[in-house]
């Protein structure tokens, strides 16, 4: 199998938010909360991602996420039900109590923080040189914050990359301290988060677009000069709506370099699909619906160096909002098949399952 790199995981948010043990297997997860009879997410008993899995599928790199919100009146959006904290401290002591959770797991072997070239370099021959190796490896992470809200003031940035913070995507869902964000279309970056980017651009740190509203997007690619990525984001084209990109915006990320990681939730995959509703099996909703969005872009670009896997997989969805043929992100392996059904070259295949990854990640390592 080849190693995945998967460039968007809520890890710690599912850890310490939906209070799953991620050191248990999915089915594990499942089972019990289903006996447990908890319904306050719209997942329970359907998730998708736990730690066995990640290694069964050889997903050996993950780019995992901090998310921690702030919100006026402490409520939490519409759309989510992440609490939105009364302040910035409050929101940087949670993300904090996520960071702890991650510390947690690499003390018991079950991941390990990836900050250095070097660190990259000998954790990818860990997972690639000794494919027969069935012993435990750890789980590589890169730092990520989703939503920049918890940076309570630029010297936190400094203190977030000591840390080991190396992506940033600096909105989220609807308004935020940096940007505006997702449902927010219209508005765009705030007098900090020109600030912030500015900042941002002394650090070997990446910037992800994703989340950023069309306004926003253009006014941050004019001020950040360094790395950019689209964590996990898909194509307007192909499914219209303000949480794709369209292909101004894919554009600029090509001529940057970048590299767009295509997200697997049935509503950026399927026009119109019905969140509560709709049953991704009635609606025939395949994992193969995610190549037509690598297919627009490698048309694009004119190769297959900007696209690989932002799964998304454990954003607070499950099985209810997945392709029908994938049960967990072990899965992923299937696209080896789908993508060489479609006419992806052996060098496209590794491309997208780790190398445009991996050539990204090395310009944020030290």
């Amino acid at each position: 199998m080849s190693l995945i790199v998967d460039g968007h995981l809520d890890l710690a948010t599912n850890a310490m938010t939906l209070n799953r043990d991620l050191t248990l297997t999915v089915n594990e997860i499942r089972e019990k909360e289903q006996r447990l009879g908890w319904k306050d997410y719209q997942d329970r008993g359907q998730g998708t991602v736990a730690l066995p899995e990640l290694r069964e599928g050889n997903v050996g790199l993950v780019l995992a996420t901090l998310i921690s919100r702030y919100s006026e009146n402490g409520s939490p959006l519409h759309t989510m039900a992440l609490k939105g904290w009364h302040s910035p401290r409050q929101a940087y002591a949670h993300a904090q109590c996520q960071l702890a959770w991650y510390r947690e797991m690499e003390a018991i072997g079950e991941m390990v923080q990836i900050t250095t070239k070097k660190g990259l370099a000998e954790h990818i021959a860990l997972w690639t040189e000794n494919p027969d190796d069935d012993s435990k490896k750890a789980i590589g992470y890169i730092l990520a914050l989703e939503g920049a809200d918890s940076i309570v003031d630029l010297d936190y940035l400094h203190t977030y990359h000591e840390l080991g913070l190396r992506s940033i995507g600096i909105s989220h869902f609807g308004p935020g301290r940096y940007a505006a964000g997702t449902h927010s279309d219209g508005s765009g970056l705030t007098a900090i988060g020109k600030e912030l980017l500015r900042e941002m651009n002394r650090l070997p740190i990446q910037l992800d677009l994703t989340h950023l509203t069309d306004k926003g997007f253009f006014e941050a690619l004019d001020i950040f000069q360094g790395s950019v990525v689209a964590s996990h984001q898909n194509c307007r084209s192909i499914v219209p709506g303000e949480r794709q990109f369209s292909d101004d915006q894919i554009r600029c990320i090509i001529e940057r370099k970048g590299i767009i990681g295509g997200a697997l939730d049935t509503w950026m995959l399927y026009l119109d699909f019905q969140l509560g509703k709709d049953d991704p099996k009635e609606r025939d909703i395949r994992m193969e619906l995610l190549v037509d969005h690598f297919d627009h872009i490698c048309q694009m670009a004119g190769n297959s160096h900007n696209v690989g896997f932002g799964s998304d997989l454990d954003g607070l969805f499950g099985l209810e909002q997945t392709p029908h043929d994938l049960d967990t992100i072990a899965d992923l392996q299937k696209f080896d098949v789908i993508l060489k059904k479609r006419g992806y070259t052996d060098k496209d295949r590794e491309n997208i399952f780790n190398g445009n990854w991996i050539r990204i990640l090395n310009k944020i390592m030290t």
